[in-house]
């Protein structure tokens, strides 16, 4: 069978697909068009995105051989999955394998703004550091504060963990009660409005819905101690940027850290303009070892799904149900 790849992904999951299918990978290194989209879909009975291909109705739509869609990534909120499912076709996902390597860049965002390392680079550079300064670039301390996490899956669990050689308490905010870190941390499940009362560092972990956009805007943040650090590395819909903005500019907060954007791969002009945050390029995943296995699992996907089989990962197995 033909299968439309939207972007060169790591070669081991490509080669995996070539031994099985005939692929065509879109030719350039950016987000492809809509239009080129269903171009490379023509004839394909497979189409393996990411997470910044939206794959609405219309593109589902336009290719009548299309019996299966990987998704190279955990999320899924870019696939319209209604569409999908009308026409019986498994969507599936790489959950599991970028679990460390977002919770690691969530804690390296979370060290950099708390103690400035991104500020005082940019300082030392410019050549004006002119010898040790009793009130330069002081930051925040880590050990035995209270860290926050939203949303107590798999990746905000990891996040936590790593907490434990700094002593910190623990406070989470999760639909689900989490035993490990109760047990592990002795952590404290909690409402959103404790948590962000509490907290001296939160990390955002929750997945794009209904519910959770615009989760922190205006009143959460006014709800946040001064000193505080605000890290995302979940959705950027998540924050209202406009008030995370003003939030920083008029200091509410000490600093956020942030590698996803609310329009993507737009980013509110004001943040540029501020030094109390970092800015990262959705790259939390990026480590040689996660793309790769991301790569493979998306391509394990693919072949199962276009096989006729359950895909490992399929996010909307009711379609399997209803047969």
């Amino acid at each position: 069978m033909k299968v439309f790849v939207t972007r060169k992904i790591p070669e081991p999951g490509l080669e995996l697909l070539r031994k099985k299918h005939e692929i065509e990978v879109f030719p350039y290194d950016r987000i492809p068009r809509k239009e080129e989209i269903i171009k490379g879909l023509k004839g394909k009975e497979g189409l393996l995105c990411l997470l910044t291909d939206p794959i609405d109705r219309e593109i589902i739509n336009s290719e009548p051989k299309l019996k299966m869609i990987a998704n190279y990534a955990v999320g899924f909120d870019n696939i319209d999955i209604k569409a999908a499912n009308k026409k019986k076709i498994p969507v599936s996902n790489t959950p599991g394998v970028l679990t460390d390597a977002t919770a690691e860049m969530a804690w390296a965002l979370l060290f950099s703004c708390a103690r400035r390392i991104v500020e005082a680079d940019k300082f030392t550079r410019k050549g004006n550091f002119n010898g040790w300064g009793p009130m330069l670039m002081i930051g925040q301390d880590l050990e035995n504060k209270t860290l926050g996490i939203i949303g107590a899956g798999r990746i905000g669990t990891a996040m936590a963990l790593k907490s434990q050689g700094f002593n910190m308490k623990v406070l989470y905010y999760s639909r689900n009660k989490n035993q490990e870190l109760e047990n592990k941390l002795n952590a404290e499940k909690v409402n959103l409005e404790k948590l962000l009362e509490k907290s001296d560092f939160i990390s955002i972990h929750v997945p794009l819905t209904d519910k959770t956009k615009h989760m922190i805007g205006k009143r959460e943040l006014k709800k946040m101690k001064k000193t505080a650090v605000l890290v995302n590395t979940a959705r950027g819909p998540v924050f209202d940027e406009e008030a995370l903005v003003k939030a920083l500019k008029e200091k509410w907060i000490f600093a956020a850290g942030l590698d996803v954007y609310e329009n993507e791969p737009n980013i509110n002009k004001g943040l540029f303009e501020l030094d109390n945050v970092i800015l990262q390029p959705h790259s939390a995943s990026a480590t040689v070892a996660s793309r790769t296995k991301m790569a493979v699992i998306a391509a394990e996907n693919m072949i199962a799904g276009l096989a006729g089989e359950i895909p490992l990962n399929c996010v909307n197995k009711e379609i399997f149900k209803e047969n």
